[in-house]
């Protein structure tokens, strides 16, 4: 637990000193909003502190052979951008702390640690790494970071999680690797799907997407 803590000390004084809170006041509104209007994060904020909490107690919650997994960070983290995404997904593994009476809080850290923390930092840095050797093209963004990106990701979490002990109960370690190879590409489908909807119907909802970036628009 010693070293899930120390990620979680280290990932939030980092986060909290650009001070991410700053993404959630008042932007200045569009034309067909009204003065003053609230960031459009608040709506991905919550339903993530709504839902993702859900799917983290998931398989505590009721008696499965294999304990699927979903993580939903690194769509959080273009939601919200990587120093907002990390105090919230702490506050998802606390959520679901308190929602599966079968979770000690060390089990809900190291949920926060190996779902959310670990692969919401990769996906800040393959995302960083994409723009700078790939390009920034819508195609790059929702194929490259929401999809591929999402899979590479929580794969790789995945075996450091596994490497430091956490294995998936009932499963080899070998068949580990594959059950969570297979829970990456689920969670790469829908990241994709979901950014991909984003993208077309509320950009504003996605703090990493930028039309003067990827579509190249004058700002206005």
């Amino acid at each position: 637990m010693w070293l899930e803590s120390l990620l979680a000390l280290v990932a939030l004084t980092a986060a909290l000193a650009t001070r991410p809170w700053r993404l959630l006041a008042s932007r200045k509104p569009l034309v067909h909003e009204s003065h003053g209007a609230a960031s459009p994060l608040w709506t991905p904020l919550l339903a993530t502190l709504v839902f993702l909490p859900w799917l983290w107690a998931l398989p505590t919650l009721h008696a499965m052979p294999l304990q699927l997994q979903w993580s939903g960070a690194c769509l959080v983290v273009l939601m919200l951008g990587w120093p907002l995404a990390i105090p919230v997904l702490l506050a998802v593994g606390a959520i679901a702390g308190l929602l599966s009476p079968a979770l000690d809080w060390a089990d809900a850290l190291g949920a926060a640690i190996w779902l959310g923390v670990v692969p919401a930092t990769l996906a800040l840095a393959l995302g960083a790494l994409v723009r700078r050797f790939v390009g920034t093209q819508p195609f790059v963004y929702v194929l490259g970071r929401a999809f591929l990106g999402t899979v590479a990701c929580v794969f790789a979490a995945g075996v450091l999680s596994q490497w430091t002990g956490h294995l998936l109960p009932g499963v080899g370690n070998e068949l580990s690797l594959v059950a969570r190879w297979l829970m990456a590409w689920g969670d790469g489908f829908v990241t994709g799907m979901l950014t991909a909807i984003f993208v077309a119907f509320k950009p504003e909802w996605l703090a990493t997407w930028s039309d003067q970036l990827y579509l190249k628009r004058p700002p206005q």
